[in-house]
């Protein structure tokens, strides 16, 4: 893989409580000198699209606990859409998931995935889930219809590892994200069968490929 189809699979990101539209601003001169794309919160959505439209631009649904109503979801995706979104990271309903209730967790996503056009991305938060339900989220994820799996919001202990992007990967195409800091971690990610990386170090992990 050469350094652009490396950078073209990273999601650049700031997602955390403090970030203000200069940090949003920062990630998205980077993005548009590396070739990046930028995940970035949905309240700075419409600024961004504005400041650099030259870069594809992903935003959080449900972020970052995916506790949200289900309607609320779907106003929170159609809200991105009009702002300028390219893409949604909708948090899967974990609770919901570890109780069993699969035609509720499947339902919300159904939602999101027909509220825009847009590509969606299902975030399951594999640190804190067994096997057998990330299996479950990966079955239920495409039947709603959904376009990838995310490993992580960052938020929870432990992020994306290899054997989570291979099983995820049995499913959909998988964004890994959470922990990815280096060249050789994007690579093992990738080489598992992810096909994008979230990453709030892209420039670092870039320079560090050179």
């Amino acid at each position: 893989m050469n350094r652009d189809a490396l950078a073209a699979a990273i999601d650049h990101t700031v997602l955390g409580p403090e970030t203000t539209i200069a940090d949003v601003e920062r990630v998205l001169d980077d993005a548009s000198e590396y070739g990046m794309n930028a995940c970035i919160p949905p309240c700075y959505v419409a600024e961004a699209a504005e400041y650099a439209p030259d870069v594809t631009l992903a935003t959080v649904v449900g972020f970052p606990h995916g506790q949200h109503h289900p309607a609320v979801k779907r106003a929170e995706a159609e809200q991105a859409w009009d702002d300028g979104a390219d893409e949604l990271d909708v948090v899967l309903n974990v609770g919901r998931l570890k109780n069993g209730e699969h035609d509720a967790v499947r339902d919300d996503i159904e939602g999101v995935v027909a509220a825009t056009p847009l590509p969606v991305k299902v975030i399951v938060e594999t640190a804190l889930l067994t096997d057998a339900e990330k299996h479950a989220a990966g079955k239920l994820t495409t039947e709603a219809g959904a376009d990838y799996l995310k490993t992580s919001t960052g938020f929870a202990d432990g992020g994306a590892t290899v054997p989570d992007v291979e099983l995820l990967a049995e499913y959909l195409p998988v964004k890994a994200s959470g922990g990815i800091g280096t060249a050789d971690e994007a690579l093992a990610m990738l080489d598992a069968g992810a096909e994008r990386i979230g990453a709030s170090s892209g420039v670092e992990i870039l320079e560090d490929y050179d």
